[in-house]
């Protein structure tokens, strides 16, 4: 049985790729070096590929984002004669920076194609043959791309009357592509969306234009395919289907069976979770489906890059021997499957499952336990007399800057080279010059820093039971920003508190409020691979209930406002509306029992960055936070007017400094934010604050930022005739 292989990490065993590109941004190596690097990178993974599996694509590797390369394809931003990677990199994090989306319902993020006021299909012309350039340097494979339907539907102010015109532009562009490569791998995954007839309709019409130019395999992943029967009819070779996250696929198959002149890429090893496939299993679905599919390969169920590279050099409890397997094992484990079931090999060996069992502790919650005793409307009144602030007050969102000297530190303190008393007077040497600086820089509510914290998610697991973290697990979330996401693989309990230290010695230090900051339970579960033994919803009570201790704890120590971040809120909501019901549910509950024994009069703040709202902020509004603050400066301020359509009555922070350029904002640029979030919401609500975390930022950038978003708030205070106009205006 043949093998098809994707998306393989493109980051490289020790990170070379981002490395590479953030050595190009600092000057330190020539475009043409940086070019160099990416291409080793790329052959790199061609060769895994080569020597693993039968089939595979390449044009995969971007130099930041294969969607941002997408749109300079089709020539959306680059002129002919523009095409330098420093105004490649200007749209990625420069002046000119596209707004950055979570990619379907994973932790990838992608940059928003953007149309511009009056853009007209007609402008859509073929300005860079990326798949022809990577077909020229690796002839053996398939060259790859994002469908033009994907790209439609995850671009942004593209009218809707404009859609059908430019999906039959970008099909001319398209046949003008794939006509020279006798097969072509397009990504589809948009499919898995819920459809309407219209655009179906459409899909079709381009696809059986561009069909008849090349051979295409076309790849859907994520979620199942409603319109899967439509697909039949179409001039496609193949049609790869997720069988692990599209649990409808099946029985689509089964009740309407499978043309006999198309390959099904059957998707059955997951890409998204690093537990070892069950083989059996894939056994036994792969005998199911030949009963109504003639040509069948075995493929991943979505890209590998949601995946480490490797899971040697690692170091793992006993409990998880032999139970993991990252991208390259995933790789070897999809070359033994087509063995054994090219050569009826009757030896398996069969995994140890985890015993699954429901919590105890999570047995005992009852309906009362996920609501506060107070609402919000009284909670607010007595949080305005304890804390007392200015109205617009200023606050940053956490972290700052995790600087050579404090990674070392980190470093050096695991590595047993310091001891555990010198690494902790060192951070709280540095705690006590953040919260100098920030009383110096006029900020009303402080915050420690977070320089104890190799990241938000890795720091909370190192400390709680029942998950473990990887030495070199590394992840791109986008661009070129990594993480090690955990493993959750047994209970999770607080054996000790996670952040008090820390966070009561900032708050001994000023007579400011220091924020807490605390990682919620649905990002934990999001960002991290997950035990498949029992249901999400029970793993994240367990981190709930975790998180409910820790905030006690905070409180008894004079800690009045309490941020728990959830970035992943919106990430995770289900690709299908039809799901969303049961999703919510649990992940309100959630949120909501992390902090359903806090006092009234502590504050609870929650954060969320590059996520589409609209449709969704019902339910965030259910999370019954007293404070959220948000991305809002690649947007603009655009993301505000969701919240003025339900009339929202919280306090909210709109982002209005973009942490992910180093371009420092003028007074200028955010007050334009602050200004149009003051056309639909009232000023007593409103807080100033950044976008998100200031690790990866440079104290100088940092101080001259914060400098003048202090200016505004004053500014903002002073400014009587802002104050007194209409939010209609």
């Amino acid at each position: 049985m043949k093998t098809y292989v994707y998306g393989f990490p493109r980051l490289g065993r020790n990170r070379e790729y981002k490395k590479s590109i953030e050595s190009f941004w600092k000057k330190e190596i020539s475009e043409q070096e940086l070019t160099a690097k990416i291409f080793q990178l790329e052959k790199e993974v061609i060769a895994k590929y080569e020597n693993n599996v039968d089939k595979f694509p390449v044009g995969e590797m971007t130099f930041y984002d294969n969607m941002l390369d997408t749109a300079l394809m089709l020539g959306l931003y680059s002129t002919e004669t523009d095409k330098t990677l420093e105004k490649y990199y200007d749209l990625c994090w420069g002046k000119n920076a596209l707004e950055l989306s979570k990619w379907f319902n994973t932790n990838y993020h992608y940059l928003i194609p953007e149309f511009p006021n009056g853009f007209s299909p007609s402008k859509f012309k073929l300005l860079w043959n990326k798949p022809k350039e990577a077909f020229t340097r690796h002839k053996k494979g398939i060259p790859y791309m994002i469908g033009p339907f994907t790209f439609l539907k995850l671009s942004k102010n593209l009218k809707a009357k404009d859609f059908g015109d430019s999906l039959l532009a970008l099909g001319a562009i398209y046949k003008e592509i794939i006509k020279d490569f006798p097969e072509v791998h397009i990504d589809e995954p948009a499919l898995v969306m819920e459809i309407s007839p219209v655009e179906l309709s459409l899909f079709k019409q381009v696809y059986n234009e561009i069909g008849l130019f090349s051979k295409i395999n076309l790849f859907t992943y994520y979620d199942s395919v409603d319109c899967l029967k439509t697909l039949y009819d179409l001039p496609l070779q193949a049609i790869g289907l997720d069988f692990v996250h599209g649990k409808d696929n099946l029985g689509e198959i089964k009740k309407y069976g499978f043309p006999e002149d198309k390959i099904l890429i059957a998707g059955i090893v997951d890409g998204r979770n690093v537990l070892r496939t069950n083989v059996e299993y894939c056994l036994t679905l792969l005998k199911e489906l030949s009963q109504y599919v003639k040509k069948i390969e075995i493929s991943n169920a979505g890209p590998l890059y949601h995946l480490p590279i490797s899971v040697k050099q690692e170091d793992f409890p006993s409990k998880l021997s032999g139970k993991l397997a990252f991208a390259v094992e995933k790789l070897e484990e999809l070359k033994n499957i087509g063995r054994i079931v090219e050569e009826r090999e009757p030896t398996i060996k069969k995994l140890e499952d985890f015993k699954p069992k429901i919590p105890q502790d999570i047995k005992k919650l009852k309906e009362k336990d996920f609501k506060k005793a107070v609402a919000f409307p009284e909670r607010i009144k007595l949080q305005s007399k304890v804390l007392n602030l200015p109205l617009f007050p200023t606050t940053t969102i956490g972290s700052f800057p995790q600087t050579p000297d404090i990674r070392k530190k980190r470093a050096d303190f695991r590595a047993g080279k310091i001891s555990e008393d010198e690494y902790k007077s060192f951070i709280k040497i540095k705690i006590k010059e953040l919260i100098e600086l920030q009383e110096e820089l006029g900020l009303d509510v402080l915050v420690h820093g977070e320089f104890e914290r190799s990241d938000m998610i890795e720091f909370f697991a190192e400390k709680l039971e029942g998950i473990t973290t990887t030495k070199n697990g590394w992840i791109i979330s986008y661009g070129t920003r990594c993480y090690r996401p955990p493993i959750i693989y047994d209970d999770v309990k607080r054996k000790a508190p996670l952040t008090l230290d820390e966070i009561a010695f900032a708050q001994s230090l000023t007579t400011k409020p220091v924020k807490a900051i605390l990682t919620g339970p649905i990002t934990i579960v999001s960002w991290s691979f997950v035990r498949n033994d029992i249901p999400l919803s029970l793993i994240a009570y367990q981190i709930s209930l975790a998180l409910q201790d820790e905030i006690k704890d905070l409180e008894k120590a004079g800690i009045k406002i309490i941020q728990i971040d959830e970035p992943a809120f919106r990430e995770k909501t289900p690709i299908k509306k039809r799901d969303w019901e049961e999703y919510f549910d649990w992940a309100i509950k959630s949120f909501r029992l992390s902090s359903s024994l806090s006092l009234p009069e502590t504050q609870i703040h929650t954060h969320m960055c590059y996520s589409e709202f609209g449709e969704i902020l019902e339910y965030i509004e259910q999370m019954d936070f007293d404070c959220i603050t948000i991305e809002a400066s690649r947007s603009k301020g655009d993301t505000l007017q969701y919240f003025n359509d339900i009339n929202f009555k919280r306090q909210i922070g709109p982002g209005v400094w973009d942490v992910h350029s180093p371009v420092v904002p003028s007074i200028n640029d955010m007050r334009q934010i602050i200004e149009k979030t003051l056309k639909v919401l009232p000023a007593e609500l409103l807080w100033i604050n950044p976008d998100c975390g200031l690790k990866t930022r440079g104290w100088k950038e940092v101080k001259a930022s914060l400098k003048n978003l202090v200016a505004l708030a004053n500014e903002l205070r002073k400014d009587e005739y802002l104050l007194s106009r209409d939010k209609k205006y």
